[in-house]
C-alpha cells in the first residue's frame, strides 16, 4: 500500500493548461504519480491530449482532456466549470500554456504583440479568475509557469520576455489579493530541451553552471514542490535554470 509520503497529492484535483505535450504533460504526469486526479486542456493537439490522458489513467488518476481556447473568456469559463464537474472540485491550478516566438524588437507587429500577451498573460488571469471561487472553497493553490525570459531581457524576444515579466508580477498580485485562502507561486524555467539538440543549445549548456540544459522533469519537480509545500509559502518566484540566469 502506498503511503502519504509516496502520494502526497492523494485526493487532490488539478487542472493543468496546455498539458498535452512538453512541460505541461510532464507536470500532469508528476502530479498523477503523486496521487492527484488531473484535467488537462489543449487547443489543437487532440491526439497528444488523448495519449496523455491514457498515461495519466495508467498512473491511477481520474483524468480528462478538455479543448479550450484560452484567448476566449467564454471558452475559459466553460472549461473551468467542466473541469470542476468532472473532478468534483479543484485544489490546484497550473497555468502552463504559453507561446514562444523570436522576432527583432523593431519588427514585432501589433498583432504579434497582442497574441503573445493574450496567451502568456491574459489567459492565466482569465483561468485563475474563473477558478478562484473553487480554489477558495478548498484553500487551493495556483502555480503559474513563467520564464527566465521574464527575468532577463532577450533582445530578439521582446514580446515574449515582456509577457512573462507581466505574468511574474501578476503572480505576486494574485498572491497578495487572494490570500489567505489561496496560495500563488510561479516557476520560471530556463533553457528546457527535449531529445537531441543542436550546437546552439549545447552552447547554453556550457554557459550554465550546472553544465546542462534543463528538462521538463526538472520543471515538473519544481511544480510538485509548490503543490506540496506549506500553504504559507506564497508569492514566490523560483527559477529552474541550473544557474543560467546568475
Amino acid at each position: 500500500m502506498s503511503t502519504s509520503a509516496e502520494r502526497p497529492l492523494a485526493n487532490r484535483r488539478v487542472l493543468v493548461t496546455g498539458a498535452a505535450r512538453r512541460i505541461g504533460r510532464a507536470i500532469a504526469l508528476e502530479f498523477a504519480a503523486a496521487g492527484a486526479d488531473v484535467a488537462i486542456t489543449y487547443l489543437e493537439s487532440a491526439e497528444d491530449a488523448e495519449r496523455t490522458v491514457r498515461e495519466l489513467a495508467a498512473l491511477g488518476a481520474a483524468a480528462t482532456a478538455l479543448r479550450c481556447d484560452l484567448r476566449d473568456p467564454a471558452s475559459v469559463q466553460h472549461t473551468v466549470q467542466a473541469a470542476v464537474e468532472r473532478l468534483g472540485a479543484l485544489d490546484i491550478l497550473v497555468n502552463n500554456a504559453g507561446v514562444f516566438a523570436s522576432e527583432p524588437l523593431e519588427s514585432i507587429t501589433v498583432a504579434e504583440w497582442d497574441q503573445m500577451f493574450a496567451t502568456n498573460t491574459r489567459a492565466p488571469f482569465l483561468v485563475a479568475q474563473s477558478a478562484l471561487p473553487h480554489l477558495r472553497a478548498t484553500r487551493g493553490r495556483i502555480l503559474n509557469i513563467g520564464s527566465l525570459g521574464g527575468l532577463h531581457p532577450w533582445a530578439t524576444h521582446g514580446h515574449y520576455c515582456t509577457s512573462k515579466a507581466a505574468l511574474h508580477m501578476l503572480s505576486q498580485t494574485m498572491a497578495k489579493a487572494w490570500a489567505p485562502e489561496v496560495s500563488v507561486n510561479c516557476v520560471a524555467p530556463g533553457m528546457i530541451v527535449q531529445g537531441d539538440v543542436g550546437e546552439a543549445y549545447e552552447q547554453f549548456a556550457r554557459k550554465t553552471p550546472m553544465q546542462r540544459n534543463g528538462t521538463a522533469a526538472d520543471v515538473a519537480a519544481a511544480a510538485l514542490f509548490f503543490a506540496t509545500a506549506p500553504h504559507f509559502i506564497t508569492g514566490q518566484l523560483l527559477a529552474v535554470d541550473g544557474g543560467l540566469g546568475l
